[in-house]
């Protein structure tokens, strides 16, 4: 267990976004060859794959790795997470990388929301502030009732709703479990909810298809890492408003990979969306106590 750092936490969480809108983009180049749901199986395939090698080096004991105090929330918090990439991935099919994203920033509003009465945290005001705000940059970018409002677009508006409790059952973990249990948990629950629902979708994988179910895993095994690390340090309602750098990662890979140029609404909107987060780190460094004075979260 992590003694609170804002700072450091902001930080290990920036580099989960980015590694995870890389893999977005990976997958969504592949959305015309593989189902979502199959895409999902790979991506967990992988990540497990790789936390075995992990913690093989680390030589992490097993039955360490099994061990947990909550095993109803380490069952149903991949569940969220499947469920999550799974709306994000099918929305991708249809939606522009970006397009989907930026429904999907309506997550932190969740986690926020949510956050007071399943972890009892105190939301201030400045932190509701700065969400709403970071939410009306997400307005100015998609423009409501223009082409964005397709059928589609509900599929990652749930997926952020699946996200957020991910996110605040991962903040719940981190009171409790290790970060090795969890990170185990996390490649096992989702291989497994993913096999149990992949088989009508199942189209046989081509090598370069396993490779990049393994490239893929990898990035997300590393994702995971930082995410997990980063609550063990930090409460989710100040964390939130960080998850809206990934329309940076994804303007970036949408014009590397797609060749999207983002327009002057995207631009607006993301500079709104930048002040949100700095204000947050503003407020929390001004007025966050000596370390030795700072309450532990164990």
């Amino acid at each position: 267990m992590q003694s609170s750092s804002p700072r450091m936490a902001i930080l290990l969480l920036l580099a989960a976004i980015g590694l995870i809108s890389v893999v977005d983009t990976v997958c969504k180049a592949y959305t015309d060859e593989l189902h979502a749901v199959q895409l999902v199986w790979g991506y967990f395939v992988g990540i497990f794959l790789t936390l075995c090698v992990y913690f093989t080096i680390r030589r992490v004991p097993t039955r360490k790795l099994f061990m947990t105090r909550r095993p109803l929330l380490q069952a149903a918090r991949p569940a969220y997470l499947v469920t999550s990439i799974a709306f994000l991935f099918i929305g991708l099919t249809y939606l522009p990388i970006a397009e989907a994203t930026v429904i999907g920033f309506t997550a932190p509003l969740f986690i926020t929301a949510l956050s007071a009465p399943l972890l009892r945290e105190t939301v201030g005001l400045h932190r509701w502030l700065a969400v709403v705000v970071g939410l009306l940059g997400v307005l100015i970018i998609i423009r409501p009732g223009s082409e964005v409002w397709h059928w589609s677009a509900t599929m990652p508006l749930l997926g952020a709703a699946c996200f957020a409790m991910y996110q605040l059952s991962t903040r719940q973990l981190a009171t409790t479990e290790t970060t090795e249990t969890t990170l185990f948990y996390t490649g096992l629950g989702g291989l497994l909810w993913t096999s149990v629902i992949v088989g009508p979708f199942w189209v046989a994988p081509t090598l370069t298809h396993w490779g990049v179910f393994l490239v893929t895993g990898t990035m997300g095994a590393l994702a995971h890492l930082c995410l997990i690390s980063a609550f063990e340090r930090a409460q989710a309602s100040l964390l939130a408003p960080f998850n809206y750098s990934k329309l940076i990662w994804v303007a970036i890979l949408g014009y590397l990979v797609f060749g999207d140029l983002p327009g002057l609404n995207t631009l607006l909107g993301s500079v709104v969306i930048i002040a949100s987060g700095l204000y947050v780190l503003y407020r929390e460094t001004r007025q966050a106590p000596p370390a030795a004075l700072r309450p532990s979260l164990k």
